[in-house]
């Protein structure tokens, strides 16, 4: 999404997390991310890895739009949404996870991960919302809701109880960059999955 937003061209080399009992585990990609997980983004000379470390650096090297508030008390409200989703939910219903419980608990357990972790977020974004999930300027912070809604939708999660985070998320969808950008819309994404 923020290359997206901030009309960098780049080529998708997609890696299956499923296909050939996860392709992350390839000798060839963990000679790029020994932590064997996606994004892995390599730009300017460099490897980096990890959604929001790929985020700031983008930030830090190409400013514009901007996805960090100039107002510091809002870079600090961007980054702890950001937290919130990249650390304290999307990490545990991920892939990894999921085999650790079993088959049998996978969707109760990503289900209850999501609630508890959107009760909290709904939350915090009574406080900070505009537009979006601080103010009216798209930041970070949108870059994790709307990859984090649309696991919430795949595990069935009712959005019901979360009325900001649905109305944020309807409003970013509208914007191209997430669009495009969608987990339904990459070149991998399995035909079941696909919008």
């Amino acid at each position: 999404i923020a290359l997206a937003l901030k009309s960098i061209d780049y080529e998708t080399i997609p890696v299956n997390l499923i296909k050939d009992q996860g392709q992350q585990f390839s000798e060839e990609f963990q000679a790029l991310n020994p932590m064997k997980q996606v994004p892995t983004l390599k730009i300017d000379g460099i490897t980096i890895s990890q959604s929001l470390a790929i985020i700031e650096f983008l930030e830090e090297t190409r400013p514009t739009p901007r996805l960090l508030p100039k107002d510091p008390k809002k870079r600090a409200q961007v980054r702890m949404i950001s937290d919130t989703i990249a650390s304290g939910i999307q990490p545990l219903q991920n892939l990894s996870v999921l085999k650790q419980v079993g088959q049998e608990n996978q969707l109760a357990w990503a289900q209850k991960v999501i609630h508890t972790g959107f009760d909290a977020l709904e939350q915090i974004l009574r406080s900070t919302a505009g537009k979006y999930c601080v103010g009216d300027e798209v930041s970070m912070a949108d870059l994790c809701l709307v990859p984090q809604v649309a696991n919430a939708e795949r595990f069935k999660v009712d959005l019901t109880p979360y009325p900001t985070i649905s109305r944020i998320n309807k409003t970013l969808l509208a914007l191209e960059a997430f669009q495009v950008s969608h987990p339904c819309r990459q070149p991998d994404t399995p035909p079941e999955l696909r919008a």
